[in-house]
């Protein structure tokens, strides 16, 4: 003998209908005060739990492909970029460049420094803190060590002799949340709108 299924539970797991549709585009009144609510509860988050501040550094890197590869085809370049471009990368997250960058180097591999690189031309460090200026002066600390590191490299041997690295900025660098506030209120409405369209859709309406 099977046991009873609870309309309830026919209503939930039913297929949508045409007159689900209606019933969310008569709601539209809701949908609105919905958008309003949820905007109103992000910037609420935003404002009682700020995210932290973001500083960025930036460093202009040339790999000087003309001086470098001369006479050699586009792929033999893109080879050429994709290995001292690597390379670098690996300075800028190795032990002697965070040690030079005053925090915790679990810390910072944890989420507070960000490197957002192209194959040339200006390499971002980003530096995440509650307090701005610590953020700027990770970013800053950040730069310089990997430029430094990275000259030494080139010097050595490790890295092509025609890479050129400057950093062009490391001083007032701009500073601002890491996460915008109209992140916040947009989250806050797509949050807000998608519990509206479960209740919408899968609380039984009264006969």
């Amino acid at each position: 003998m099977g046991f009873p299924i609870d309309y309830n539970m026919k209503f939930i797991f039913s297929s949508p209908s045409l007159d689900d549709l209606v019933r969310l585009l008569k709601a539209w009144r809701f949908w609105v005060l919905g958008a309003l609510i949820g905007a109103l509860i992000g910037a609420a988050l935003y404002y009682i739990v700020p995210p932290p501040y973001r500083a960025r550094a930036v460093v202009n890197v040339d790999f000087n492909l003309e001086q470098a590869w001369p006479k050699d085809t586009d792929r033999q370049q893109f080879y050429y970029l994709e290995r001292e471009a690597r390379k670098m990368v690996e300075i800028a997250w190795s032990d002697d460049v965070l040690s030079q960058v005053n925090a915790p180097v679990e810390e910072l591999r944890a989420g507070k420094l960000t490197l957002s690189q192209p194959a040339e031309a200006g390499w971002h460090f980003f530096a995440d803190d509650k307090n701005p200026q610590k953020a700027e002066e990770l970013a800053s600390a950040w730069a310089n060590a990997f430029v430094e590191k990275a000259q030494a490299e080139i010097v050595s041997g490790n890295i092509n002799e025609f890479v050129e690295l400057e950093v062009t900025q490391s001083a007032n660098l701009p500073k601002k949340r890491s996460v915008s506030l109209s992140n916040y209120l947009i989250t806050g409405v797509i949050g807000f709108l998608f519990l509206a369209v479960f209740f919408v859709l899968f609380i039984k309406p009264k006969d």
